[in-house]
């Protein structure tokens, strides 16, 4: 059954944006009658059946509702400081996506590569995820934030930095709590300045290793919400 993203979806007749309606009708080549699934990112799926096969404005009507659980028992939260390259980064989004992100935080550090980064596109590539995962929770992606300003917010929560200095660490698949949201950061291709892991530390960071070899940014976030993941299977 299709799938199609409506953030608000408390009416009980809904029109598809212009983009998703071209796509109803034009590619998928639905017709009067036929029956679809919406998901408004926040856990509701309804099933809904077009009444109206025009192209720039699919009208549906709503059949049932069913508000969803998100898959884990605790929330992921991820801060990183966004890669040179944008592919890379719309990579990681896809596939955090794919596999329960709750909330990206895009970081500008000390040794960052990029210093800005628009998230329209992101949401974008989150949106096509979701629906293709067959999900119907959408991950928060918030603008670039200093690495202060995220260090100091109070979370509730179990929280790691992950960074590649000699200093003893634990693999964050270890140190990990299941059923605890959870922030980890994960720095630039330069690493986070040795002052950012003291700074991190003092405001209750716990410093872990994810693993023996040096990772890309993007393989080091993915390895992290993997880990962290896999605790709670």
């Amino acid at each position: 059954m299709a799938i199609f993203y409506q953030p608000d979806l408390t009416a009980d007749l809904i029109t598809l944006s212009e983009e998703e309606s071209k796509h109803a009708i034009r590619v998928l080549r639905l017709r009067m009658n036929d029956r679809v699934e919406l998901v408004d990112g926040m856990g509701m799926r309804c099933e809904a059946d077009v009444i109206d096969e025009h192209p720039k404005r699919c009208t549906l009507a709503i059949r049932s509702r069913k508000q969803e659980e998100k898959p884990y028992s605790h929330r992921f939260h991820l801060g990183i400081a966004p890669t040179k390259h944008t592919d890379r980064m719309e990579w990681l989004v896809e596939k955090a996506t794919e596999v329960g992100l709750e909330r990206l935080v895009l970081l500008d550090c000390a040794h960052s590569e990029r210093t800005q980064l628009k998230t329209e596109r992101l949401e974008k590539i989150a949106i096509s995820a979701m629906k293709q995962s067959q999900q119907a929770h959408l991950p928060q992606i918030e603008s670039m934030q200093a690495f202060e300003t995220i260090v100091g917010q109070k979370f509730e929560g179990q929280k790691f930095i992950a960074h590649c200095y000699p200093t003893a660490k634990q693999h964050l698949h270890t140190v990990c709590q299941n059923g605890k949201d959870t922030l980890v950061l994960i720095g630039p291709e330069g690493d986070f300045s040795e002052a950012e892991v003291e700074r991190a530390i003092q405001h209750g960071f716990i410093p872990v290793s994810l693993g023996e070899t040096r990772l890309r940014t993007e393989t080091a976030a993915f390895t992290a919400l993997f880990s962290v993941a896999m605790k709670s299977v």
